[in-house]
């Protein structure tokens, strides 16, 4: 069980996580009242919104009935008041993935170390050492296990194999390394891991490819895990200038 500062630590992130559902509920929730009226070109993510939804007409050239603007008008008040929670959480967490920065967060030297690699930003290197890296491993299946990465067995008589993954472990770390695992194709184009996901899947796309994404993520896992412990830099990986 993580101690009471650990489990301190995952806040940011965690909140940060809840805020972001937030403000999809409320951009989502005003495109739907505008909707209703033919409008379907208003952003309410744009810095002038508020002067933009003072320009908007129905689809029939009328303004905005009075009830149904002032609804919008205090869902945008609300979605600003989320806006700028989410910019107060993202400015603590930038600076804690600073390199040589001092700050009283377990872990935040580990958060460093992440940040330095390319295609690995703040808000992925925080989850990670929140969610997996605040804790030891003993081997990297033990770690697999941990995030829910590895195949599940399945024996019936004769038959032996490895099924689809057992989904058991923290879920939010699995998503995290699944999109790690994407950005990782894209933003580390010619290291080993990238090479063997290319010779793997070519162009074929679909359950193939899902199923390789998976591989990569979890060999990404480990080679994270062990430069954190070593100090041993990902094989082929560039870092951040």
């Amino acid at each position: 069980m993580p101690s009471v500062a650990e489990e301190d630590d995952r806040r940011l992130h965690r909140e940060r996580g809840r805020l972001i559902n937030e403000r999809i509920q409320h951009v989502n929730r005003i495109k739907g009242l505008l909707a209703i009226h033919g409008i379907y070109d208003y952003q309410p993510l744009r810095r002038d919104r508020a002067q933009r939804l003072e320009q908007l007409h129905t689809a029939n050239g009328r303004t905005l009935p009075p009830r149904l603007k002032a609804e919008i008008l205090r869902e945008l008040q609300r979605l600003e008041l989320v806006i700028g929670m989410i910019k107060t959480i993202e400015a603590e967490r930038d600076a804690i993935a600073l390199v040589n920065t001092e700050t009283e967060r377990r872990g935040a030297k580990k958060i460093q170390h992440l940040a330095k690699i390319k295609s690995i930003g703040p808000e992925f290197a925080t989850t990670l050492v929140g969610e997996v890296f605040y804790r030891s491993f003993d081997n990297r299946k033990q770690l697999a296990s941990y995030v829910g990465l590895t195949p599940t067995h399945f024996q019936s008589g004769a038959m032996s194999r490895d099924q689809g993954i057992s989904k058991a472990g923290n879920a939010k770390a699995r998503t995290v390394m699944i999109e790690l695992a994407w950005l990782w194709l894209r933003h580390q184009p010619d290291s080993p891991l990238s090479v063997w996901f290319r010779d793997r899947v070519g162009k074929l796309k679909g359950r193939i490819r899902r199923i390789a994404i998976v591989a990569v993520a979890r060999k990404l896992l480990i080679a994270l895990w062990r430069y954190l412990e070593t100090g041993l830099v990902p094989k082929g990986a560039a870092l951040k200038v």
